[in-house]
């Protein structure tokens, strides 16, 4: 089969239905009320991911899939190195990837050049499924080389990185919805899969739970490293989503998040980063402008 000939009508597909189930379900079902104007968030973070779009076609046209087909004729890799079947192959490699992602995570949190670019994700006053695609280009592109990378160590097969791909953009869309599911049904799926009431934690404005959940698809190994957090401290209705130094609006705007990892101020949110002077909590009366001095 033509991977590289059907892959973006795939991806674009499951992203573009997942999107608009998620978008209907936010409607009919909100899990807290929206503080930004909608229109500004949607026109900023849907042009952020058309940029990221863009961006992966012109500089990085093979992607992780045709990484894969390379490393398959050429030998390259542990999984086109064994005699294993084909199916177990293909489940190792998507939980491999989604490991190699969890740690991408968390590298982008402790290192505070990298933070930098993630803090245009975190940044986002409010949390809905668009927040899922709000990507530097520059994180973007650097997280295709990550994955690329893995790609040539593993040596999966092609059809299960295409798997992986359309599972971790539906996953994010998902676990970054403003829904609301039975606490019995989140319990549930949490053990298998990140879940929004899972996942908005990670986007407290408290370092200590910004640091927390890094997982986007698999929850395991948030479980494993030590990482999990089961429940913000103020509640989800309660809780101040985003970034102690963005509170202002402007910071939803598309040039703004161009500009945030040049211009911002980092704060105290990587990891293990000693905390400044004053409370880490945002006050009620905290404003200024969306992009500070560094």
């Amino acid at each position: 089969m033509d991977f590289l000939g059907y892959e973006s009508l795939i991806r674009l597909g499951c992203f573009g239905a997942v999107l608009l189930l998620m978008a209907l379900w936010e409607v009919l079902a909100p899990r807290r009320r929206l503080t930004v104007s909608r229109p500004l968030r949607l026109s900023g973070n849907l042009g952020l991911v058309a940029l990221d779009t863009l961006a992966v076609h012109f500089l990085i046209p093979l992607g992780a899939v045709g990484m894969a087909l390379v490393a398959q004729e050429r030998g390259w890799g542990l999984f086109n190195n064994v005699r294993w079947p084909d199916w177990l192959v293909g489940g190792l490699s998507v939980v491999a990837l989604d490991l190699a992602i969890y740690l991408q995570h968390v590298l982008f949190h402790a290192v505070p050049l990298l933070w930098r670019l993630h803090m245009v994700h975190h940044a986002d006053l409010d949390f809905d499924t668009t927040t899922g695609v709000r990507f530097h280009p520059v994180e973007i592109l650097l997280s295709m080389g990550i994955k690329m990378g893995t790609v040539l160590l593993l040596g999966p097969p092609a059809l299960a990185v295409l798997l992986f791909e359309v599972l971790l953009n539906g996953t994010s869309l998902f676990n970054h919805g403003n829904v609301r599911l039975p606490a019995w049904l989140d319990r549930v799926l949490r053990l298998v899969v990140v879940t929004p009431e899972m996942h908005r934690v990670h986007h407290s404005v408290l370092p200590r739970e910004t640091n927390s959940n890094f997982g986007f698809n698999l929850p395991w190994w948030d479980y494993f490293f030590g990482t999990y957090r089961a429940q913000p401290a103020a509640g989800h209705e309660d809780m101040t989503i985003g970034l102690e130094q963005f509170r202002d609006e402007r910071v939803e705007r598309l040039d703004q998040m161009l500009l945030l990892p040049f211009l911002g101020q980092v704060g105290d949110y990587p990891v293990n980063r000693r905390p400044g002077p004053g409370p880490a909590q945002h006050s009620a009366s905290a404003g200024g402008p969306a992009i500070l001095g560094a």
